[in-house]
């Protein structure tokens, strides 16, 4: 099964300074078919204005990824943590028994692009934590940034999910096999890729399931995409 969510077809929220698109249900925007997927459970597609940002807020039992696509993220949290995250920059919080934290345009010139992606942990209650890394070899391959455990130097995200990025030149191609029983799912980032026979452009989705292998190649120009390989 190859299920296309289009980018128009997501819910948004606009507030002036944050435009946000939902692929799955969010906030004031609710729809029983598009819950999540597996463990998958928000991808929000945001935009911050200059000097914009979510204020201190709390998160409990939920991983979080923040993924930037252009500007810079400035994050603090209740951990201590502060940090600066940048393209190319993989951020995962493991809020467990609750953490509170900040999000906002690290720019009073420049807006900030990012998905935040959010996945349901393997089991409630662990001890919050806070990881960064920096990822620049996802030109031309499937690079792993977030794993279980932490393999080929992936951040560890608490589920049964491995993350991968790419950036794909026009008509560069990269595959992926599932084994039994996983789940997949594309988020295009930015471009278009071509996902065996279907076009995906900036901002779809596409849910994978029963499906052996796909191929990913960058159309109209390129693209810059995520896959997720998940336990249902």
């Amino acid at each position: 099964m190859l299920y296309h969510r289009k980018a128009d077809a997501r819910g948004r929220a606009d507030f002036g300074w944050l435009d946000s698109r939902h692929t799955f249900s969010f906030g004031q925007y609710h729809d029983p078919n598009f819950m999540g997927f597996g463990p998958l459970r928000v991808i929000n597609d945001d935009r911050v204005a200059p000097g914009g940002g979510f204020g201190t807020h709390g998160h409990r039992d939920m991983e979080i990824v923040s993924y930037v696509l252009s500007g810079s993220l400035a994050h603090k949290d209740s951990l201590g943590t502060g940090s600066m995250i940048v393209p190319g920059d993989v951020q995962r919080m493991s809020a467990g028994t609750g953490i509170q934290h900040s999000e906002f345009n690290g720019s009073q010139t420049e807006p900030v692009h990012f998905l935040q992606i959010w996945l349901l942990p393997a089991r409630a209650g662990i001890a919050p934590s806070y990881e960064q890394k920096s990822f620049a070899d996802r030109d031309g391959r499937l690079r792993l940034v977030a794993s279980p455990d932490g393999r080929d130097g992936s951040v560890t995200i608490h589920t049964g999910a491995d993350l991968y990025a790419t950036i794909l030149k026009d008509a560069e191609t990269v595959h992926h096999t599932f084994a039994a029983g996983r789940l997949g799912w594309v988020q295009v980032a930015r471009g278009a890729v071509q996902v065996n026979d279907m076009l995906l452009e900036e901002g779809d989705g596409l849910a994978i399931a029963d499906v052996a292998a796909i191929t990913l190649t960058g159309a109209a120009g390129g693209a810059e995409a995520l896959l997720f390989d998940m336990g249902r």
